[in-house]
């Protein structure tokens, strides 16, 4: 096991909300069928994506701030021990008090005991991915203490007793209607003639929030980053539900991934230009929150911060995948995502759906994981979201090496070749020797299988029946290239052997000869 500041990384269990209930393909198969979903979708997607191309536009320099970003974050990934300790000094230095979690179990535990201390029963919580990755409001209810949401998308969602679908928007997946639906059912103090104007359900969620800010003592929040040389933490946020959170109670407890972190505070400046524009589609954030310590008679006078591994250790140490943990959450991968337009985040099962959770929830559970196997698999590879990226995570070549890490572990494990085992021992043998792959090409009766005026090929047998299912290929021609090259310079030497003063390239004619 690798470790972590001497810590062992705990084992897959304990990992919260990770592990996907089913396979993708399956959960994919399922979500497909709902037309409402994938309008929600289509329309969201399109609308933040269209934003965020007419603000990114604007710099003549994103693809050198894209540049210090992933330089940041490299940097990071490869001194973390030591700004962690930094971070860790400057931030007890200013009344904060540390607490290490290795795994979901522990954190949660952290969080129930700092809680129970205060007395209180109730939490408002600013959005936070790290929460819903360990699955905090559900063991908080086990333990007798009741977390609002207070961002109004993660209230939705609260309320309707439904899990996030997106990173940014956790709500994409309903539509107005949906939602004034799910506040009159379940805001006793709505009024009952609540429509679905935007505005009116703003105001019913802030009057529904207010009583609780204003009489809760304890918050929990996410942090999206944190500085090493000050020991200082941010929260960027569009409501001022965040700004509510960290001001007025007197107990703030954060939950935070040991990966968020930036060595000075003058890295926080790239950030804050890549962050707004490839998530909202904003110059900047409408609310930018930082605190370090405690400030007597200004804010929380307990400051707690949970530092969470649960599986980032694990991550780190994988050479290829570890450029994962350079994720600020923008959702940019997510709003370009073929894929994700389509099935929506909760086909990804875990806590982080789309591009990104294809490669982060394997690497931190591990892609042994039969739960979370199938996720990188989940991709056409078609490069869209490294493209979108503001920090230049390399998805796609993380998910063929994710993809191949999963072959690998399998391997041993069956009693019988699959057909793709056979298929590839089968090319391997033919694609390796000259000879062997005419003898194939005489051999194999592809030509038969064409059918119709257009000679389309619509039907293969065994697994390449994935390839028909929905695509034609074009029956092979009736003379192979190896052939017509023995033909066409058979007298003028060694059969097969090109003649020096003849031209290598096939003659217009020859060519619609062979078609």
């Amino acid at each position: 096991m690798t470790t972590f500041l001497g810590m062992p990384a705990l084992p897959a269990y304990g990992s919260g909300n990770l592990f996907a209930g089913e396979t993708f393909p399956a959960a994919a198969h399922r979500e497909l069928g709902n037309a409402q979903l994938r309008a929600n979708l289509g329309h969201a997607t399109h609308t933040i994506r269209d934003k965020r191309q007419a603000v990114v536009s604007e710099l003549p320099d994103w693809e050198q701030l894209r540049d210090a970003g992933s330089a940041i974050k490299e940097s990071v990934m490869a001194t973390l021990p030591e700004l962690l300790e930094e971070f860790e000094k400057n931030f007890t230095a200013r009344g904060g008090v540390i607490h290490w979690a290795r795994d979901a179990r522990e954190a949660n535990d952290i969080v129930a005991e700092l809680v129970r201390e205060t007395g209180e029963t109730e939490v408002v919580k600013v959005k936070s991915m790290a929460t819903q990755e360990i699955g905090l409001n559900e063991y908080l209810e086990e333990q007798g203490i009741q977390a609002f949401e207070t961002d109004l998308a993660e209230l939705i969602v609260q309320l309707d007793h439904d899990k996030p679908s997106h990173i940014l928007v956790p709500a994409i997946h309903k539509n107005r209607t949906e939602i004034r639906d799910i506040f009159l059912r379940e805001m006793p103090d709505a009024d009952p003639a609540l429509t679905d104007d935007p505005p009116v359900l703003a105001m019913a969620a802030r009057e529904h929030l207010r009583r609780k800010f204003l009489t809760a003592k304890v918050a929990v929040s996410g942090a999206n980053f944190a500085i090493a040389d000050s020991g200082t933490l941010a929260v960027v946020e569009s409501e001022g539900n965040g700004r509510m959170c960290l001001t007025l109670p007197e107990t703030l407890i954060t939950v935070m991934g040991i990966e968020k972190l930036l060595p000075t505070w003058q890295d926080l400046e790239v950030f804050m230009q890549l962050l707004p524009r490839s998530s909202t589609g904003e110059r900047m954030n409408p609310y930018t929150s930082l605190w370090t310590g405690v400030m007597e008679g200004d804010g929380p006078q307990n400051v707690h911060l949970v530092l969470l591994d649960n599986g980032r250790s694990a991550a780190l140490a994988d050479g290829m995948g570890r450029s994962a943990l350079h994720c600020i959450r923008c959702s940019a991968c997510m709003n370009v995502c073929p894929v994700y337009e389509r099935t929506g985040g909760h086909a990804y099962g875990s806590t982080y759906p789309g591009p990104i959770g294809a490669i982060l929830s394997p690497l931190l559970t591990g892609i042994q994981a039969e739960e979370n196997s199938s996720l990188p698999y989940a991709s056409s590879l078609c490069g869209a979201c490294y493209d979108a990226c503001p920090v230049k995570i390399n998805i796609p070549d993380i998910l063929v090496h994710l993809r191949s890490v999963d072959v690998d572990s399998k391997r041993g494990t069956k009693k019988l070749p699959s057909q793709m085992d056979v298929g590839m021992k089968a090319a391997s043998w033919a694609l390796s020797s000259g000879k062997r792959l005419g003898l194939v090409e005489k051999g194999l009766p592809l030509g038969r299988l064409a059918a119709g005026p257009d000679r389309k090929i619509t039907r293969l047998p065994g697994i390449a029946g994935g390839w028909t299912q929905s695509r034609d290929i074009p029956a092979p021609p009736a003379q192979s290239f190896r052939d017509w090259w023995a033909k066409e310079h058979r007298d003028a030497g060694s059969p097969g052997q090109p003649d020096p003063g003849h031209s290598h390239e096939p003659s217009r004619d020859d060519k619609e000869a062979q078609q």
